[in-house]
């Protein structure tokens, strides 16, 4: 049987647009896992997600520097006081090239990510935050990437 040269293109067109029509179905359901919680709503306007690097130490040099131990009771009492809510922590390898430094530095680092509403409180608690770390350790920065979030629970 011999298909006409339309019908075999609108076929093969049908067959490509068929599964990027299901993903695009996907991606625009949101779901949600929680209902009635005003920490974690179904769906969240105006929220942010900040990521904060913090070094620790060279990364050459795993026993020096900033400990587990140390990085976990900042986490205790600067970050979970001021975000109880949630955040999540990664362990992270980066590089630093701080002022009068001919040569990046190799780091042990974390990255501290919070998902929070965008309001003038919770931007303070975030420079609190660094604020308190530079001061901990005398470290020049804290590495903070801010960017609009679609949030749900």
């Amino acid at each position: 049987m011999v298909f006409d040269k339309t019908l075999r293109h609108k076929l093969m067109l049908l067959a490509l647009l068929l599964p990027l029509t299901a993903c695009a179905e996907l991606r625009s359901v949101p779901t949600s896992t929680l209902q009635g919680d005003s920490a974690h709503p179904a769906k969240a306007s105006h929220w942010v997600d900040t990521r904060l690097y913090f070094g620790l130490g060279l990364a050459d040099e795993p026993h020096s520097g900033v400990s587990e131990q140390v990085w976990r009771e900042f986490l205790d009492k600067e970050v979970t006081p001021r975000f109880p809510d949630g955040l999540s922590v990664v362990d992270v390898y980066g590089q630093w090239q701080g002022r009068q430094q001919a040569t990046p530095e190799r780091l042990r680092s974390k990255m501290l990510v919070i998902d929070y509403p965008d309001t003038p409180e919770n931007q303070a608690k975030v420079e609190a935050i660094r604020v308190a770390w530079k001061q901990k350790t005398g470290d020049q920065s804290v590495l903070r990437v801010t960017q609009p979030a679609d949030v749900s629970f």
